[in-house]
């Protein structure tokens, strides 16, 4: 399936059935933690970058398997937002299947009221803010040249307003660059004017693109949750398990490592593959040059090689 991956684990869903709308890296952000790479150019264009028909196709086969997940999540390669059919998608998601859809979005769209409309009828909507400091979020984000974060910031507000459903917010922190007291200060005053029903606290747990983004400690993750207050949350670790897999485990594995690196643990559960199958394909898919190992923090991860030769 093109369009479809997973489901795979996520420590805030479960298992989430991650449905792509962009190409790969179509983004307004090229955020220095992104476990994807950096966006070769940020864009605000919004079109159909991937045909509404095709996306519902592969949903109803992937239920017609008899295959099972918790979420429906738009995630993936870039920001799901940008494209223009998200809410006709959405809407036929709805007619396939109850489950409910999440959708995974930078929130720096939201300032449209066609974007708000879009995604209206998602069961939660997880929105980031990395930096409600102007210089701190270009640093972080490195965004498009037409944005800026005061105006992200009213368009999650408006959002929070004509939104019933679940609002997660999330803030990726990265050690020594948006972690300090002025920048907290500023995102809680961020967090009291969109009032979400969540705070998630996240930090870099993936190879990011640039080397200088590294994670905080759990001990400071504590310490900013307490500062945020009782809504906040550090995010925990992902507990479940894969129900069912279809394809070969090469072909899966392949997928999911196209779209982000993962730890052998992240393929066994997500794709319900055994350890040992696992590392022969790993091993193979790294003999082949399509995958490359990396350690970051002690941590063993894969990643898809996107030049498709040995390095």
């Amino acid at each position: 399936m093109n369009h479809l991956f997973g489901p795979v684990p996520s420590r805030r869903l479960g298992l989430s059935l991650g449905v792509d709308l962009v190409p790969m890296k179509t983004c307004s952000l090229s955020c220095i933690y992104c476990q994807v790479g950096e966006t070769p150019q940020t864009t605000l264009e919004r079109r159909e970058y991937v045909l509404a028909d095709e996306v519902l196709d592969e949903l109803n086969r992937f239920f017609a398997e008899g295959r099972d997940t918790d979420w429906v999540t738009f995630s993936g390669s870039g920001e799901p937002t940008l494209n223009s059919r998200i809410g006709d998608i959405m809407a036929g998601i709805k007619k396939i299947t109850d489950k409910p859809i999440c959708v995974i979005t930078n929130g720096t769209l939201l300032w449209g009221p066609a974007v708000r409309k879009d995604i209206l009828l998602a069961d939660a909507v997880m929105p980031s803010l990395d930096s409600a400091v102007e210089e701190t979020f270009k640093r972080v984000c490195r965004p498009h040249a037409d944005l800026n974060v005061s105006r992200i910031i009213e368009g999650l507000e408006s959002f929070r307003k004509e939104y019933a459903g679940k609002m997660w917010f999330e803030i990726m922190l990265v050690a020594g660059i948006n972690d300090s007291e002025r920048e907290l200060s500023a995102l809680r005053d961020a967090v009291e004017r969109i009032r979400p029903d969540v705070v998630q606290l996240n930090t870099v747990a993936r190879p990011p693109a640039e080397p200088y983004a590294i994670p905080l400690t759990p001990e400071r993750m504590e310490e900013i949750r307490q500062f945020f207050g009782d809504r906040a949350e550090v995010i925990a670790s992902f507990k479940g398990s894969a129900k069912h897999s279809t394809g070969s485990p090469e072909d899966m594995i392949r997928e999911y490592l196209k779209r982000r690196p993962g730890k052998l643990e992240d393929l066994i559960l997500s794709l319900g593959i055994d350890e040992k199958e696992a590392l022969f394909v790993l091993a193979r898919l790294e003999e082949h040059g399509e995958a490359i190992r990396k350690e970051f923090f002690g941590k063993r991860f894969w990643e898809y090689n996107t030049d498709g030769r040995k390095k």
